[in-house]
């Protein structure tokens, strides 16, 4: 199955100079975005083939920059974040393309403008079953039981917060399009969020999902 990791990064740098001695303040935290593209796509000897990430920078200078990580692709980054914040360095001090203009950076590696709703509707065509996490929601797997072998998808994508809430733009396209699904009832960080969502899928746990 194909797990898709939308991030938002609403103060997370877009363009310019990344400070890699301050991922977590003058960059934004980009340190949030970062950690998460790590747990999403690498484990402890190898890379997860069937996992993307997608990175969206909110926080300028200049517009919004989204940067996808496509796992059974990617080449020369490797799990460990600064070396992860250096890839990303190199892609800000390039122009942001058009919206919807994805530009392959290396192999594995495109950015493109954008925001969450551009993402969504791309990953619509796609035909991917659309997910955002809200500790509030029902629970993503079937409630009272644990049972593996339910129901599969072949493709998901879950759309995450950085340390900020979604704003309500955000959140009003994600409700339109999206499930909201919890992993419990404390707000976690993402990354923690991640791991979560890969053993589930990874057990073949049933999800709690509409169709």
């Amino acid at each position: 199955m194909e797990r898709r990791f939308a991030l938002i990064g609403h103060r997370a740098q877009s363009s310019g100079k990344l400070p890699l001695n301050d991922l977590a303040g003058a960059a934004g935290r980009m340190d949030v975005l970062v950690r998460a593209v790590n747990i999403a796509l690498f484990l402890s000897h190898g890379m997860r083939t069937n996992s993307h990430v997608t990175l969206h920078l909110m926080g300028g200078p200049g517009p919004a920059r989204r940067i996808w990580f496509d796992g059974s692709r990617l080449q020369g980054v490797h799990p460990d974040e600064r070396a992860i914040a250096g890839q990303i360095a190199k892609v800000l001090r390039e122009p942001v393309p058009a919206i919807g203009a994805l530009v392959e950076i290396w192999p594995g590696l495109w950015h493109s403008g954008g925001d969450v709703s551009t993402t969504i509707a791309e990953w619509q065509r796609e035909q991917v079953k659309l997910i955002h996490l809200d500790a509030d929601a029902p629970r993503l797997w079937a409630e009272g039981s644990a049972q593996e072998g339910g129901a599969t998808y072949e493709r998901l994508g879950f759309f995450l917060s950085d340390d900020k809430p979604f704003t309500a733009d955000e959140l009003r396209a994600l409700q339109e399009s999206t499930d909201a699904r919890s992993l419990g009832d404390e707000w976690l960080q993402g990354h923690a969020c991640i791991a979560i969502i890969h053993q589930i899928l990874d057990r073949g746990v049933e999800l709690n999902l509409s169709e």
